[in-house]
């Protein structure tokens, strides 16, 4: 375990006794991964520090990332207290949209169209924000790993149909002819796939659908949404998954690359059409080259190209977004997400992220995300 990952564990331990405090005072929602400031104060990403208390909600891809971006923001601004809840997308946007949180994370932006009637999430994270629109703030790139348990089997291959068909439930073995053709000479085992999914709303969920519907030539069936649609057993968050992929033989599942990295699962190569390629930041970088912000103004929401067949480029990535808003917030706490948001954005804060296996946003992205954390007002 590296010398980080122990401090970050650590900052975790002592975070669950101040989080233990707040509970006991009623006074802010139930957190987990938060960081309790120590020392002295001073300036961060360029503006003078707060004092008080921020409290954020949403996804879990981005735990290991907020956790270790607040670690390094304490050292700076010592006087704010900054509790995040890895709970999950869905829940990040309702809590948000609840006021019960001052900024909400999430693995997909806000729905511009309500269903069934009812509002969209745009529509109530506004009135959230004083009838003010919300903005989605592209913060944490991080690559979805198809990761998998297989004895004698350090590498394979996939392909946008045969992981469709793996993860709808129509490829059922290990040595089925599907998989076989893409590992040629590589002895697979005759053993059931077990599939783990997400059975919470999850932003990874939806973004990986996006990729199993983009690049899966059809043999995915259903809508990309946070909940998950295809076949398995379900678990909850990225942590869930995960584990129950290291603890079961012969299974597979979609997680973020830091939680399969931490469990030591196996990683899927990915042949987009231009040759099997292992996930890096490298080659997860060249797929965020593709996208295009599909927001206006200083909404940044992105779009992704799933079906990229750039040479070197990993197709499955998500973009975990900080929603704010634009406007409306007190003026205190105002201050206080401007001040975290802008060390997050900051080349600092992202460069913390890269030896925990996610991929810091592109310069041209960064500045961009910059300039609309400083117009919040």
């Amino acid at each position: 375990m590296s010398v980080n990952r122990l401090l970050r564990v650590g900052t975790v331990a002592v975070a669950s006794l101040g989080v233990l405090a707040l509970s006991a005072c009623g006074s802010d929602p139930e957190t987990s991964g938060s960081s309790t400031p120590s020392g002295s104060s001073s300036s961060a990403a360029g503006g003078d520090c707060p004092e008080g208390t921020l409290n954020a909600e949403g996804s879990s891809a981005q735990k290991n990332a907020i956790e270790e971006v607040i670690s390094k923001y304490n050292e700076k601004c010592a006087d704010v207290t900054v509790n995040y809840n890895p709970t999950g997308s869905g829940a990040g946007i309702k809590q948000f949209n609840a006021a019960q949180v001052d900024f909400g994370g999430s693995d997909s932006v806000l729905k511009t169209e309500g269903k069934d009637g009812a509002e969209s999430e745009a529509a109530a994270a506004a009135k959230r924000c004083a009838n003010n629109p919300a903005i989605n703030l592209p913060m944490v790139i991080g690559p979805v790993a198809i990761a998998y348990n297989v004895d004698g089997l350090p590498k394979l291959i996939l392909d946008g149909p045969t992981a469709a068909g793996i993860f709808q439930g129509t490829i059922k073995t290990w040595n089925a002819p599907e998989i076989a053709k893409l590992n040629p000479g590589v002895t697979l085992p005759s053993a059931q796939i077990a599939v783990f999914f997400r059975s919470d709303e999850s932003g990874t969920t939806e973004n990986f659908a996006k990729y199993l519907a983009a690049a899966g030539g059809g043999a995915w069936k259903g809508e990309p949404a946070k909940k998950w649609t295809g076949t398995g057993a379900g678990k909850e968050k990225s942590a869930g998954v995960a584990e129950g992929v290291k603890s079961t033989k012969n299974s597979i599942t979609y997680v973020e690359w830091s939680y399969a990295v931490d469990n030591k699962l196996g990683v899927a190569q990915i042949d987009a059409g231009a040759g099997a390629v292992e996930l890096t930041a490298e080659s997860a970088g060249k797929a965020l080259a593709a996208a295009k912000q599909s927001g206006t103004g200083n909404d940044l929401a992105m779009k992704l190209d799933y079906a990229t067949k750039a040479a070197g480029a990993y197709p499955i990535i998500l973009v975990t977004y900080e929603i704010a808003c634009s406007k409306g917030l007190p003026a205190e706490k105002t201050a206080l997400v401007k001040s975290f948001l802008s060390y997050f954005a900051s080349t600092e804060g992202q460069a913390s992220l890269t030896e925990l296996n996610y991929a810091p946003l592109p310069e041209e992205i960064r500045t961009k995300v910059d300039a609309a954390i400083q117009s919040i007002s």
